[in-house]
């Protein structure tokens, strides 16, 4: 008959087992032989083809507000993609490399932020390769993805877009944020019945409003089961030239479930100063963004 094992021996051989475990985990990571995921690299491994992504999107900066989202964002393990236009990253290198060093995606916003659509044909590409010289000097990384101000296209654009290797991207849920500006409840209504899976959300991160409520939405959305990605991850590598999305809403689709007030996050005590607006554009001469504060 065999004997059957003693039950503390079974228990101890257990501990040093996970003990010896552990170890070659802890040793392995100190000597770079065993290398622990982050969290932002975990996000990464996230298959959105079987799971729930949504593409968060930042537009407008680098602004005094970037640097308190990316704080947010990593502290939900979260990703999104930022639009960034080129005459503020020049402005402000450093904040554009933070988007990168961070773990972001970090695409252009054009040069000044004109309607691209609107200026003379010979001004196009310059918008696109200005910017783009802008966040390859700062980040080290030339742009893959550009979105235009308003969302704004037409067969020159794109096709300079396609010569200059970048693809448009738009959206599909537009919140209205730089409208709303601190009425957040009339921003979160929208993106309460309009968030399904794979929507690319249009944000920006030149409001301190718009980043008080990404802080408190964030729970949200990953009650929901959603996966915060860039665009690349979640819609793959785009064909330059290509566009993606639309300038509107779709129909309503009621597709969250709120959580309970006391699991939304306090926000700190700092009110919502007034839009930050866009610097003028001065390399074509009677442009504007289309807006009161020039794109604000």
């Amino acid at each position: 008959m065999r004997k059957r094992p003693n039950s503390s021996w079974t228990y101890w051989r257990v501990v040093i087992g996970v003990c010896a475990g552990v170890a070659i985990v802890v040793v392995g990571g100190l000597t770079g032989h065993v290398r622990i995921a982050t969290p932002a690299e975990a996000a990464e491994e996230v298959d959105c083809s079987v799971v729930k992504c949504i593409a968060l999107t930042f537009d407008d900066g680098p602004s005094p507000y970037t640097d308190r989202l990316l704080q947010i964002l990593e502290a939900n393990d979260a990703k999104a993609t930022f639009f960034e236009i080129g005459n503020k990253v020049a402005a402000n290198p450093e904040g554009a490399k933070r988007v990168v060093e961070a773990g972001m995606e970090l695409g252009s916003h054009t040069w000044e932020h004109p309607n691209m659509t609107a200026i003379p044909l010979e001004d196009i590409p310059a918008q696109f390769s200005k910017a783009s010289d802008a966040i390859e000097s700062a980040t080290g990384q030339r742009p893959k993805l550009v979105r235009t101000a308003g969302g704004l296209v037409d067969d020159q654009v794109l096709a300079e877009a396609g010569r200059q290797g970048l693809a448009d991207i738009n959206w599909d849920v537009i919140p209205f944020d730089w409208a709303n500006d601190a009425n957040t409840d009339a921003t979160r209504y929208m993106l309460m019945t309009q968030i399904k899976p794979s929507s690319v959300v249009l944000f920006h991160d030149t409001y301190s409003s718009t980043v008080d409520l990404v802080e408190q939405f964030l729970p949200v959305l990953k009650a929901n089961g959603y996966h915060m990605v860039t665009v690349t991850q979640m819609l793959g590598e785009r064909a330059p030239g290509s566009t993606y999305g639309s300038r509107d809403n779709g129909p309503p689709v009621n597709g969250l479930v709120d959580i309970p007030p006391g699991e939304i996050p306090s926000l700190p005590n700092t009110p919502s100063p007034a839009p930050m607006p866009n610097l003028p554009i001065t390399d074509i001469p009677g442009a504007n963004s289309g807006g009161v504060n020039n794109g604000a």
